[in-house]
């Protein structure tokens, strides 16, 4: 059991690998347009908004394509890889269906949009799902975060939030949570209230709480 009124999960990265798949994607439109995409670019981006990722790609590959038309592209592309498989994190699935059991309420809380999202949250226990088309200001801010404790009924305070970005961390930050950093991709900062472990793998609920001792 854990001390936490609930646990807040980031999707891309942290519960399933998705950094391929937006590589791909992004690498697939530069190829359209006859342009480069480099690893580099699609680090930059980790984390980020669609939209302000949208812009960047529409600014960085010189394309007519809106923002809007460029997060759509990679939105469909999204969605449909993961709706023929999802690669999960190490021991990310294990660990929330160990919370769940243990009564623990969960929510996702990603800056990937709907049809994203749900293909993932459809085979998870969570109680609230926060997708980055639904909030006014994203993920580093802390509204996102703040909204799925309100959806849950809890204090955002109290939660623990697990996440694998810079930007996501210092939304969970600045909305009050703890923070675990799984990093996968980037490196994350430490800061207070932050705690880095490598993987899920193994991870139970009653482990949570003494890494925040």
């Amino acid at each position: 059991m854990t001390q936490y009124a609930a646990v807040l999960w980031d999707l891309d990265g942290t519960i399933v690998d998705t950094e391929p798949l937006w590589m791909a994607a992004e690498h697939a439109l530069a190829a359209e347009h006859g342009k480069i995409w480099t690893e580099e670019d699609g680090l930059a981006l980790v984390g980020n908004s669609l939209i302000k990722s949208g812009h960047y790609i529409r600014e960085k590959l010189e394309i007519e394509m809106s923002a809007e038309d460029v997060v759509d592209y990679l939105v469909h592309q999204l969605a449909s890889a993961l709706s023929d498989h999802i690669e999960w994190r190490p021991g990310a699935r294990e660990l929330i269906e160990a919370l769940d059991s243990a009564g623990v309420p969960q929510a996702l809380v990603t800056m990937s949009y709907a049809p994203i999202a749900d293909p993932v949250a459809a085979s998870l226990p969570f109680k609230a799902v926060v997708t980055g088309d639904i909030v006014s200001r994203p993920k580093p801010y802390a509204d996102p975060y703040l909204l799925a404790a309100e959806l849950l009924g809890v204090d955002a305070e109290d939660c623990l939030a697990i996440e694998d970005s810079g930007t996501g961390a210092a939304s969970a930050n600045a909305a009050g949570c703890d923070v675990l950093v799984v990093p996968h991709f980037v490196n994350v900062d430490e800061a207070e209230r932050r705690v880095q472990i490598p993987t899920l793998e193994g991870v139970k609920p009653d482990d949570l709480d003494p890494l925040f001792v």
